[in-house]
């Protein structure tokens, strides 16, 4: 008996430290093209606007905007304040709602937004090396990319954003 509540302690911490490394956050190796086409011979990486993007911290650069991501439970969008770039906040935001999708599995390698006359346009460039594509997504993690993208665009009133499409490499994105 004496031996069970000494191994107890250690199982208990075992099981927390698993549980807490599924937790972590996966370094993003997207880029955010604003213009041009990538080159597909390159390993993209994220370039120092995307980078900034990911910045917790709040500086006279950085501006804190909504940013909508979906619950545990899969059924809606939580609100929640995150510091983006000042200089390019709609693509800081949609930066952060992509780096929250990928998965081992799922890699998107770049993406572009474009806003012009209150419809912004999103598309997705998958990475070479995804297993899955757009199309094969459960309704879950579609709904929390793209429902997580458009809400968020839609609700920060001061982007006038009041359509959201998208595409992926210039085609429009049937679901």
């Amino acid at each position: 008996m004496t031996n069970k509540k000494c191994f107890l302690p250690f199982i208990v911490v075992a099981i927390a430290a698993s549980i807490s490394s599924c937790s972590s956050t996966p370094t993003p190796n997207f880029t955010s093209i604003e213009s041009g086409t990538p080159d597909p011979t390159t390993t993209p990486r994220a370039d120092p606007e995307t980078s900034d993007a990911t910045s917790q911290v709040p500086t006279s650069q950085n501006i804190t905007v909504t940013l909508y991501t979906i619950d545990i439970q899969c059924q809606e969008l939580i609100p929640q304040q995150v510091s983006v770039p000042a200089t390019a906040p709609v693509t800081g935001a949609v930066a952060k709602i992509i780096e929250e999708q990928e998965t081992a599995d799922f890699d998107l390698s770049a993406y572009r937004v474009k806003v012009q006359n209150g419809i912004a346009t999103v598309d997705l460039r998958l990475s070479p090396l995804s297993k899955r594509q757009l199309v094969s997504l459960s309704s879950c993690e579609q709904f929390a990319l793209f429902g997580s993208l458009r809400k968020t665009l839609m609700s920060n009133s001061e982007w006038n954003i009041k359509e959201v499409h998208f595409t992926e490499q210039g085609k429009q994105v049937v679901l």
